[in-house]
């Protein structure tokens, strides 16, 4: 039997820890999902190579094709996951400087005990920026889920107010459920209170979902200005600039007016 066919426990103790750190990471911790979906691609990879390796002595044309084949296609997925990533983090900076006369906040999730942490960051994002730029008026957007005790509009503008900002200042758009809507909902709104619809629109969201906000500001037919919320959990900044990329490209290939 030749060397290169025989089981190698490295790997596969590898494999064995990266399935107990997916099991952590869906299972046990909140907000990790995406990163336990990574966990798994990385066992597949590292399984295909390990078992190919094993049946080259036995198969050695199919499987130098096959190997050659999925190499190929992974380098180009590999490429093409950077250059994304690398457009999402450079959008993620955004404009904060930029001063805008309105604002939307995009809503996140409410639960039993308070807005969770992404919707704090959003909420510290805008009352920065609205404590910068004193003219600006915020529509905090944002509905009720089925396991919301609360609308996500209604716990942001109560969550500015105890901070300080001026009710006057905070106009509530309480029916929106994806980014899509929260745009356009809040277009309309605008248009409803002051007769025109405006050419440029802030936006405050996680710092990772700017550039996806964008694109749903360039089909809506408004200005872009990003304004992002950092994300306070570094853990859960790396999942989600990860999963923003698979986000990216589901609008880009399939459309919809999702989240």
């Amino acid at each position: 039997m030749k060397e290169n066919t025989l089981f190698r426990p490295l790997p596969w103790l590898v494999c064995a820890g990266l399935a107990v750190a997916a099991f952590i990471l869906r299972f046990v911790l909140w907000g990790y999902s995406f990163s336990a979906l990574v966990c798994c691609c990385l066992i597949g990879i590292i399984a295909f190579y390990e078992i190919t390796r094993m049946l080259r002595g036995k198969y050695p044309k199919p499987v130098r094709l096959l190997r050659r084949i999925f190499t190929v296609c992974l380098v180009i997925g590999l490429l093409v996951v950077g250059a994304t990533e690398a457009v999402i983090i450079h959008a993620s900076f955004g404009s904060p400087e930029q001063p805008v006369d309105y604002v939307v906040v995009l809503g996140a999730k409410v639960r039993v005990t308070g807005p969770s942490a992404s919707l704090w960051d959003r909420i510290y994002g805008a009352y920065d920026y609205l404590e910068t730029h004193p003219d600006a008026i915020a529509i905090v957007s944002g509905g009720k889920g089925l396991d919301e005790p609360i609308t996500e509009a209604q716990s942001m503008y109560d969550e500015l107010i105890n901070l300080g900002i001026d009710p006057e200042r905070i106009w509530m758009e309480d029916k929106a459920t994806s980014t899509w809507e929260n745009l356009n909902f809040t277009l309309d709104l605008i248009e409803e209170k002051t007769g025109q619809r405006p050419q440029k629109l802030g936006v405050v969201s996680s710092e990772y979902h700017l550039f996806r906000a964008s694109l749903f500001a360039k089909k809506s037919g408004v200005e872009f200005v990003g304004i992002p919320a950092r994300t306070s959990r570094p853990g859960q900044m790396i999942n989600h600039f990860m999963r923003e990329v698979a986000g990216v490209w589901h609008y880009l290939l399939l459309g919809g007016q999702y989240d």
